[in-house]
């Protein structure tokens, strides 16, 4: 069995695909989400390859390896996640590698907010019963309602609920993942 988990890292602007190679040539696991998007010029269009993150690759590397990954050109720090590297699991990159093989000018947007997070439904036919959220897609959530002893699914939009809980979330800086209170 292997010690080797996904990581993110955090690059220097407009260096993942340079990042990807450097660390392909030193033997380390890794991957740049590449997005099919189409640019339109004043002339002509163009199919291109772009990061699907900016300033993000992943790396597949076991504890030891860290230092080794970290000094490569354009990398600035490893991302962390509760004061530990955050660990991406092997499900969540193949879901990405999936999706991107299957749809192209992908956009992606940063959502306020997380797994676990208590939640109350403010609008519709579910409107105020409280829940937990055990999925977060683009434009909705996925929403555990417990029910007369039986657990209810239900997939809400992001603007018919409202945060419970108590949990403060801090962004230190623009990339930075939030950090829990």
């Amino acid at each position: 069995m292997t010690d080797k988990k996904w990581y993110a890292v955090y690059t220097k602007t407009r260096c993942e695909k340079k990042v990807a190679l450097l660390l392909s040539k030193k033997n380390i696991e890794n991957y740049c989400p590449l997005n099919k998007v189409t640019k339109q010029w004043a002339d002509r269009k163009k199919n291109i390859l772009e990061p699907l993150f900016t300033c993000y690759v992943f790396v597949r590397i076991s504890p030891a390896e860290h230092t080794h990954m970290l000094n490569t050109d354009g990398i600035i720090r490893i991302i962390y996640w509760l004061g530990k590297p955050a660990i991406i699991r092997d499900v969540e990159i193949e879901m990405i590698k999936k999706f991107l093989s299957q749809h192209s000018n992908v956009a992606i947007e940063k959502t306020q907010v997380a797994l676990n997070d208590k939640v109350r439904i403010i609008s519709g036919p579910l409107m105020e019963q409280e829940g937990k959220i055990i999925a977060v897609k683009s434009k909705s959530v996925k929403i555990i309602l417990p029910s007369l002893g039986y657990m209810m699914s239900a997939e809400v939009d992001l603007d018919k609920i409202e945060l419970v809980n108590d949990q403060l979330r801090i962004f230190v800086g623009k990339h930075d993942e939030p950090q829990m209170m």
